[in-house]
């Protein structure tokens, strides 16, 4: 999944996304703090799909995802769901058209939710750059626009900042892409570039601040980097494995903290923290829980209590391990169990 796969409901249940062959599933807990529903279900009915779906979250707790799905041989189509609650049935795939009206699949898309509720999907276009289409305010979808751009590689994050305003963050040979609205409701604009070289796949984007989203992602040489525009891309720590990391907000000792977590190159999970926007504090990794297989991936999130929580999910297995934050000084974690 392009995004955080790991999600809390507007009812403070969580749920998990994984895509599984040509459908996404779904489990969610039972009630706030769990047991976990005993089997996934399938998300938007029984379209097939293709691989790659991208899944974001608004202020109003709605899950939107969004995949391609084979229209005819050597053409796809991109479609939304919009999975309200956790224990509810998603809504069926609608389709929303193509970046370059037909064709095959572009890229893997990215997903943000605004803070209107609107869903913004953007994908890599034909041509290299960046297109998208957004969510009307009274229902239906506003026509694909291009936002430019050029060299655009497939991984695309996207972010919603603490104002409601959607970002979205590109890698390009050598360095990265930034776009932002200038106003709710506006089409983003191409506002930055910076050079860096960026290993592909390790984009992930976070609001860290009012006004201010942080993007992390891992250079050539393998350390882990923040970059905020406006500023220079900052080394952080040696990365701890070759996959994006995960990020989320949360308080720790009564510090506002940015905890990262990513599946190391030893198969278990890394943790990071450190105040945040203050990189140079420093960070460390930690590692936690058993060896999990090469393709497990690791999401964060905060349950009803904000305390953080963070499962890791096997795409080969469809194991689902959780840990949680113990109440207590530092980021004491509980023994790592499956749901």
């Amino acid at each position: 999944m392009n995004g955080d796969w790991l999600l809390r409901g507007r009812d403070g249940r969580l749920s998990v996304y994984l895509p599984s062959g040509d459908a996404v599933l779904c489990r969610a807990e039972l009630g706030p703090g769990g047991p976990w529903e005993a089997s996934a279900r399938k998300v938007g009915g029984d379209q097939k799909l293709r691989p790659g779906p991208a899944v974001g979250q608004g202020p109003d707790g709605y899950a939107h995802l969004v995949s391609w799905r084979p229209t005819k041989p050597g053409e796809a189509g991109l479609v939304h769901s919009t999975h309200f609650r956790p224990r509810l049935a998603a809504l069926d795939w609608v389709p929303i058209g193509h970046p370059d009206k037909t064709g095959d699949r572009t890229g893997a898309p990215a997903v943000a939710v605004d803070g209107e509720g609107r869903a913004h999907v953007f994908v890599r276009n034909k041509g290299g750059g960046v297109s998208m289409v957004a969510q009307k305010e009274k229902g239906g979808w506003d026509p694909w626009r291009d936002l430019k751009g050029s060299d655009v590689q497939e991984d695309l994050a996207a972010v919603t900042g603490e104002s409601g305003r959607v970002e979205l963050y590109a890698a390009v040979p050598g360095g990265l892409l930034y776009w932002r609205q200038g106003e709710p409701g506006t089409p983003p604009v191409l506002e930055e570039a910076v050079e860096t070289p960026v290993r592909p796949g390790t984009l992930r984007a976070l609001a860290t601040s009012a006004g201010r989203t942080t993007l992390f992602y891992t250079d050539d040489s393998g350390e882990l980097c923040a970059w905020r525009p406006g500023g220079k891309p900052v080394a952080l720590l040696a990365s701890a494995g070759p996959g994006p990391v995960s990020a989320v907000r949360c308080e720790l000792d009564g510090h506002d903290c940015t905890l990262l977590a990513q599946r190391s190159s030893s198969g278990r999970v890394a943790f990071a923290a450190y105040p945040t926007e203050q990189e140079a504090a420093g960070a460390w990794w930690t590692e936690s829980g058993p060896q999990l297989p090469s393709d497990a991936r690791v999401s964060l999130a905060t349950d009803e209590n904000d305390r953080v929580v963070a499962a890791t999910l096997s795409p080969s297995t469809g194991r689902l391990l959780l840990t949680r934050r113990k109440d207590e000084p530092g980021l004491a974690l509980e023994a790592w169990r499956e749901a």
